[in-house]
């Protein structure tokens, strides 16, 4: 383990790094490889199953189960964010969250609907564990790097996930289409289930083996010199949230600002979410190779896109403003909301893919930015960025169970994709409300 300065070149860099060894997570577990090969599964049922006592829709199960793991994290990381101020440990918690991430993408290998159980607990498992190292990477950013050095590390972090996540998938996208050229056998189609789950234990791999780079050079964790209660030290983060609270009703702008958010964050994440199922579930594919081939395209366009995306809207932000740069952008995504119940053909999917890539990065990255720029003057900007962290994780839980309520109810995702344009409408009316000397530029 290496001995560096606060701010060095190389620590920076390795704490940086993490981000390529944990976005693969993201992409080939959360949103292209593992729903596609969910579908798959199904390719030979109605798309239904009977579990937990209850006869329920494949892609409504997949929205519980996910709405589930972000409920115990939006619970756990007030706990673990406690922790991390106080505990002089949160390498080890950080790894302890990794491993037991990766390893449960390796256990998606053996997911099949005979053990779906024991399938969906590594699902599951694989949830809290990526998002709970994030917990502790993110707490490390003021301990390793100065203020005037945030952002720009932040930005190589966000920008190595992106590269490393789509060196994967490409290669998992070429074991899928060509099995026969790595060497894997069966027929068509089950070679190409064999590569995808050949996919999930690379994912597992990359993501262990590329973080040790970091954690060569990461510190221990700066421990509290004050001796604290044990009961404190774990209810800390959420006496943090209560502050917050406290203090949110004092400011008007970034309260109805962040009531706004609130609302369309959880159908904007939650669209990101079930995208790929929609697409396997509801487009008209010619073939599953096509499908398959199809789907991991349009994750790919969304990737790309979605940079080109951030930079217009940061540009449009610098002219007109951020409030209604917002409001535009939710207007966009209101109206794909209604169009995605008329799409049926694989150039629709595909055409749609590019406008969502567009508006996602612009969304994300513009929510994040106007959020911070309405916090009033405060060395606790940490506690302020837990509770917008926590809001987000809480509206993906009930995105996730409006949509997979509906789903199952009506037999078709394409309803509850249009009921998600409903939380765009009230974010648009939420933002007009926040008051014009907020409108910021």
């Amino acid at each position: 383990m290496a001995d560096l300065q606060k701010g060095s070149k190389k620590l920076l860099n390795a704490w940086a790094f993490y981000d390529w060894a944990n976005s693969v997570y993201t992409l080939t577990i959360a949103s292209s490889v593992f729903p596609i090969f969910y579908e798959a599964l199904f390719a030979e049922r109605d798309h239904y199953i009977d579990i937990f006592g209850l006869h329920l829709k494949n892609s409504a199960l997949i929205s519980f189960v996910t709405a589930a793991a972000f409920l115990l994290v939006a619970f756990i990381s007030p706990l673990l964010s406690g922790i991390a101020d106080y505990v002089g440990n949160k390498k080890s918690f950080m790894k302890f969250f990794c491993y037991m991430g990766a390893l449960s993408c390796m256990g998606l290998y053996w997911f099949n609907l005979e053990n779906i159980y024991m399938g969906l607990a590594f699902y599951f498992l694989g949830l809290i564990g990526y998002w709970g190292s994030l917990v502790f990477y993110n707490s490390y950013l003021p301990d390793i790097a100065f203020v005037e050095q945030q952002d720009k590390i932040s930005a190589k972090g966000y920008s190595l996930g992106y590269i490393g996540s789509v060196i994967l998938l490409v290669i998992n996208l070429a074991m899928i289409m060509k099995p026969q050229f790595f060497g894997i056998t069966g027929t068509e189609g089950e070679a190409a289930m064999k590569a995808m789950r050949y996919s999930f234990v690379m994912v597992g791999v990359w993501w262990i083996v590329f973080s040790q780079y970091s954690y060569y050079f990461l510190p221990k964790g700066n421990k509290n010199s004050e001796p604290t209660v044990t009961h404190a030290v774990i209810f800390n983060g959420f006496k943090e949230l209560k502050k917050v609270w406290g203090l949110l009703k004092q400011n008007i702008p970034l309260k109805r600002y962040l009531g706004s958010f609130f609302v369309y964050s959880m159908a904007v994440q939650t669209v990101m979410l079930v995208a790929t199922y929609f697409g396997a579930q509801e487009i008209t594919w010619s073939s599953k190779a096509e499908s398959t081939t199809g789907l991991i395209i349009c994750i790919l366009i969304i990737q790309l896109v979605a940079v080109l995306g951030a930079v217009l809207t940061s540009r449009a932000s610098e002219k007109f403003g951020n409030i209604p740069t917002l409001i535009v952008i939710n207007c966009i995504w209101a109206v794909f909301c209604a169009l995605a119940f008329f799409i049926t053909l694989p150039i629709h999917f595909y055409a749609m893919a590019g406008v969502a890539g567009l508006v996602m990065g612009g969304i994300q990255a513009l929510s994040r930015s106007t959020y911070s720029k309405l916090l009033p003057e405060t060395e606790d900007t940490a506690s302020f960025f837990s509770f917008y962290d926590v809001a987000e994780k809480i509206g993906i839980v009930i995105g996730m169970m409006v949509y997979g309520i509906i789903d199952q109810i009506t037999g078709s995702p394409r309803f509850a994709i249009v009921f998600l344009g409903v939380f765009f409408i009230i974010g648009i009316i939420l933002l007009k409300r926040v008051p014009k000397k907020a409108v910021l530029n």
